[in-house]
């Protein structure tokens, strides 16, 4: 076989080109490149964590200032219920007040109004006390043919009513 007898004859050779071209690889793309790639990465992978780690301080800030804010928040919201309370008091005493006038007025005119009525009413009992003792004159003449003094007709009627 001819080919196995020329193998010792390039075997040589194809070792020196194997040699030149993995060397070549090597030292092009083992020493020249992959450093370079690998800084890229090392580098991208800084820049993540040096990210996420501002990130994640950026999240700490905005959840401490949320806190302070809803604390803010709540304290306002309690000094807002403290003067509206204030005002309500002061609403709910200003109308005991007005409420306590409009009673005392109403209670004076309802005063006066029970004045104005009992004196009606005793004027009233007065003429019908007088009507009725000239109605009972006027009955006792005409049915006895009496003449009664109107004195005595008034105290006859006085002593029937309150009898």
């Amino acid at each position: 076989m001819p080919q196995i007898s020329q193998l010792a004859e390039t075997y040589a050779s194809q070792v020196f080109w194997l040699l030149i071209f993995f060397g070549f690889i090597f030292f092009v793309i083992g020493r020249g490149m992959v450093p370079k790639v690998m800084a890229t990465v090392e580098a991208r992978d800084k820049q993540i964590a040096a990210d996420l780690a501002a990130a994640e301080a950026a999240r700490s800030a905005a959840n401490a200032e949320e806190d302070a804010w809803r604390v803010q928040a709540n304290a306002q919201r309690g000094e807002a219920q403290a003067v509206i309370a204030k005002a309500k008091a002061e609403a709910a005493k200003a109308s005991e007040a007005r409420l306590a006038q409009a009673q005392a007025r109403i209670d004076a005119r309802v005063g006066e109004a029970e004045a104005q009525i009992a004196t009606a009413r005793s004027g009233a009992l007065k003429e019908i006390e007088q009507v009725a003792a000239d109605a009972a004159a006027d009955i006792v003449s005409r049915l006895a043919g009496v003449k009664v003094d109107a004195k005595a007709a008034q105290a006859a009627v006085k002593e029937a009513l309150n009898g």
